[in-house]
């Protein structure tokens, strides 16, 4: 930072980045790190071929299949077709060009948003790009991450930068003391209800608060995860002692003196004190309950023990007719209590939740419980290395006896682009980040929640209170 001036997370990481100055609030910024995916890579390594470029820097872009790969157990190349053709195609890709590829069946291998973090590749201070809108996710960690479009994936790959128009700064502070069965998903799934999906629209968002700095390294990448939801291309979280402890010893990560040194580094990065943003917001911790959405937008969410709304309720036309394609694409009726309501699929994955701590959060609602009957519920691991440091743990015997399917890493239901799909009309409570018309395939119905949610929805059958089940309303239920 050249000024004296107090400076936020986000602006002493942008200018440390920033290579010129182009335009008015646009810059050109240096590409730490890039991340590429089966949909991605195939196709932008060979228009880069046929333009007559190489890759820029073949050693800070790393590829690995998720999007459109099985999740069967046993998979192949060629268990889905479509999904075959795009990995084969990101092999030739990577070959040709000497980018690092997370295969199948490597310890690399899973989700990107879920490997970069693993492998050390995210690291604090850094700049992050991918093809994908939930690179927010990275953020969680203290990096400057954003999902960029095709056409930016090329200039990335031949050039390794990227212009950008600088965004304003939000921060949005959780304070105070998160009650029992609440998580980061029902924090930031609760904000997004509170201010909508435009909120954080041209801003980079900074998480902060006692609530945030009390939350697990795995947590703090679902908060930063969802702000794309929120309307936020980034979203970041501060940098601290548990993510410094979490990233010594990654296979990417510093090593000896050059991690000290990276440590001194990224203990500077944090807001100082007296740091101007565009924009505040607050939440109270305290007054979040365990959330599930009851329309077809992130923001139509609400707690658990709360009442699908009415659109007659709406305060403009266009709003109530909103509401109500919502009600009706979802098969459900204003003022009917959202806890009870049947399920027929469960899903437990995307990069949203599908860490190690997600699966042990949603095994403790599991154990000594079966899958009620007529529902059929999947675990699917966010990477190779997620799976078997479960398995090592016993997490998959655990959910296997109460009759969860055990999955290949991938991004499986979360987005239905390799042929993993709900039935038209069935009922999912899902661990992803969007519930759009048609999101986990044609006609589904998505209820997004956290892993201990979803799981109880499970092994009740229905949308149920979390709390319920692990005792935190005064009483357990069966």
């Amino acid at each position: 930072m050249t000024s004296s001036l107090p400076a936020t997370l986000f602006e002493k990481v942008w200018a440390t980045h920033v290579i010129k100055e182009l335009a008015e609030g646009v810059s050109l910024l240096h590409v730490d790190r890039h991340l590429i995916h089966d949909l991605e890579a195939g196709p932008r390594l060979n228009d880069l071929q046929r333009a007559g470029y190489r890759v820029a820097r073949n050693d800070l872009t790393f590829a690995t299949p998720d999007h459109a790969v099985s999740s069967a157990v046993g998979r192949g190349t060629d268990t889905y077709a479509t999904g075959g053709r795009l990995l084969r195609a990101m092999r030739r890709g990577t070959a040709r060009t000497g980018i690092r590829l997370f295969d199948l069946g490597s310890a690399g291998q899973g989700i990107v948003h879920v490997v970069g973090p693993e492998q050390g590749l995210t690291l604090p201070g850094s700049l992050i790009v991918c093809g994908d809108s939930h690179t927010c996710t990275h953020g969680g960690w203290g990096a400057l991450a954003f999902g960029i479009g095709s056409s930016e994936v090329g200039h990335v790959l031949a050039t390794q930068t990227l212009r950008q128009r600088r965004p304003k700064t939000l921060r949005l502070q959780f304070e105070g003391q998160l009650g029992a069965g609440v998580s980061a998903k029902d924090m930031i799934l609760y904000a997004i209800g509170q201010l909508g999906t435009a909120a954080g629209r041209g801003y980079a968002v900074e998480y902060a608060g006692s609530a945030v700095r009390g939350l697990s390294p795995d947590a703090r990448l679902t908060l930063c995860n969802l702000s794309i939801e929120l309307g936020a291309k980034i979203g970041m979280v501060a940098p601290d002692d548990q993510i410094y402890a979490c990233l010594e010893g990654r296979p990417f990560a510093p090593t000896g003196s050059l991690f000290d040194r990276a440590v001194a580094h990224w203990r500077t990065l944090p807001t100082d004190e007296g740091a101007a943003f565009d924009r505040e917001e607050k939440i109270d911790a305290a007054q979040v309950a365990p959330q599930v959405t009851w329309g077809t937008s992130p923001q139509d969410v609400l707690p658990i023990d709360a009442r699908v709304p009415d659109p007659a309720t709406a305060s403009d036309a266009q709003h109530r007719q909103a509401m109500q394609r919502a009600l009706d694409y979802m098969g459900l009726e204003p003022n009917q209590a959202l806890a009870g309501t049947p399920v027929d699929w469960v899903f437990i994955g995307s990069c949203a939740n599908s860490r190690l701590s997600d699966l042990r959060e949603a095994a403790q609602v599991t154990r000594g419980r079966r899958v009620a009957l007529g529902v059929r519920a999947w675990v699917v691991p966010g990477s190779e290395q997620t799976k078997r440091l479960a398995e090592a743990e016993g997490l998959h015997h655990q959910f296997i006896t109460a009759g969860f399917e055990w999955r290949s890493p991938g991004c499986s239901m979360c987005l239905a682009a390799n042929g993993e799909t709900i039935p038209p009309g069935q009922r999912c409570v899902s661990t992803s980040n969007r519930n759009f018309v048609g999101r986990q395939g044609p006609g589904a119905r998505t209820h997004l929640a956290s892993p201990a949610m979803a799981a109880a929805a499970a092994v009740t059958g229905q949308l149920f209170d979390v709390r319920r089940l692990l005792g935190g309303l005064g009483g357990t239920a069966a």
